[in-house]
């Protein structure tokens, strides 16, 4: 016997009875995005190698283990599915020459792809909505970033969000932090793990965000970058937070926030949560002026974030958030030969007028028929037979509310569909 193919471990199927939910996030994202300003953009999945090297950083953890990366045997080019969005959306963004007339507020949507071990809520394929702001200096713009996380969670209806916040301070900043840090590592040696002492000359930084419980002593007791910061760091920071709290947004500074990317400078942050075990970021992004450059681009601002939206809709699962029905306007059923002709014109004409219909497809009694309308979730079912297509005229059943079947024209039926209170009677 064949053995049945299944899905890659990591890459899940989204089923009919699952997807429901999903729509109902991807419709109250989009209106939510529209609202701010935010366009769509669209980059494909698959991107050159270098890119992804050049703009995450060649000692982080994507870049090393997780990229799922091959030799293109037509040409010979190393191409890499992407492991995140940023990237891809600022290549666009030189490429076709976005920023020429002004700043640019940018969204995508769609899989990213990393080679883990899968688990709750880290996946081989996941899904993310990324928002960009190209060409923005800020504070103001991080701070819209934030606030808008925070409306997006009320109209999910989803308590509990926690915002952490820090800041890796500009280039300047940064570099005397690194030589401070180098130097505390240095004088702990011997508590260093492997990765730790790898990264000590390379990415210093990336030793904060280290899982290992063997080094969290060691992290908790490092210098604080707050310490480094020079007067213009500083002051976008505490403008920053001056900017949350007159929005009425909650957070906590977390000095050892430093985000896994190395594109990353001044604001950094996550929307965390407890429900959801060890994966507990949702939400995170942050400011990364260099990118554009260190791409190719002309030196350009931007900051923004990303949403696992599977970790979202496992929130959205476990508070049961009420997702409104998808269920077809009407249900055509039909028997007889002239009356499935009919029914054809019918189910096209109720189309037209916006309805959704399900006209059925495989035979079978009036009886059978209306079982599968009812089991469809439809309003109302349209009923044709050989009689009623001859006077061309529908029989019109409610199977959500009292009222008895009736015949009226195709034109009454779509009224009354649209207007289900209105009486069949």
């Amino acid at each position: 016997m064949t053995q049945t193919i299944q899905a890659v471990r990591g890459m899940n199927d989204i089923l009919p009875d699952q997807a429901s939910l999903w729509e109902f996030f991807e419709d109250t994202v989009r209106d939510w995005l529209r609202q701010y300003g935010y366009r769509n953009i669209r980059m494909p999945v698959l991107e050159k190698t270098e890119l992804f090297v050049r703009a995450i950083g060649e000692v982080t953890d994507i870049v090393e283990k997780e990229m799922y990366t091959f030799v293109d045997q037509l040409n010979g080019e190393s191409l890499t599915l992407r492991p995140e969005g940023t990237a891809s959306c600022v290549r666009a963004a030189i490429q076709h020459n976005l920023l020429y007339p002004g700043p640019q507020r940018l969204f995508y949507a769609g899989p990213m792809f990393r080679h883990e071990r899968p688990q709750k809520g880290r996946y081989r394929q996941f899904h993310q909505v990324g928002v960009e702001a190209l060409g923005f200096a800020g504070p103001d713009v991080d701070a819209e970033h934030m606030v808008m996380g925070a409306q997006l969670w009320r109209r999910l209806a989803l308590p509990g969000l926690e915002l952490e916040l820090n800041t890796l301070g500009n280039a300047t900043s940064r570099g005397r932090y690194r030589a401070r840090l180098v130097r505390y590592l240095e004088g702990h040696a011997a508590e260093l793990d492997d990765d730790a002492r790898r990264r000590l000359s390379s990415n210093p930084l990336r030793v904060l965000d280290s899982k290992n419980p063997a080094m969290q002593h060691l992290i908790v007791h490092a210098p604080k970058i707050a310490d480094d910061l020079d007067d213009e760091s500083l002051q976008h920071f505490e403008r920053l937070q001056d900017l949350l709290r007159n929005a009425g947004v909650d957070f906590s500074v977390n000095p050892r926030l430093v985000r896994g990317l190395d594109y990353y400078n001044d604001a950094v942050y996550e929307w965390t949560t407890t429900r959801l075990g060890a994966q507990g970021t949702v939400c995170a992004g942050g400011r990364y002026d260099g990118l554009i450059a260190q791409i190719g681009g002309k030196p350009a601002p931007a900051c923004g974030f990303a949403m696992g939206v599977e970790r979202l809709l496992a929130l959205l699962a476990d508070a049961s958030t009420a997702v409104p029905a998808r269920a077809p306007d009407a249900y055509l059923v039909h028997s007889g030969e002239a009356a499935g002709k009919f029914a054809w014109n019918v189910a096209e004409m109720l189309r037209d007028k916006g309805l959704a219909v399900v006209f059925h497809c495989g035979g079978g009694s009036f009886k059978a028929q209306m079982k599968r309308a009812d089991a469809s979730g439809a309003t109302f079912a349209v009923i044709v037979g050989d009689d009623e297509a001859a006077r061309s005229v529908v029989g019109l059943k409610p199977l959500r509310h009292p009222g008895e079947q009736a015949q009226v024209s195709v034109e009454e039926a779509s009224g009354i569909i649209r207007s289900p209170d209105f009486s069949t009677t």
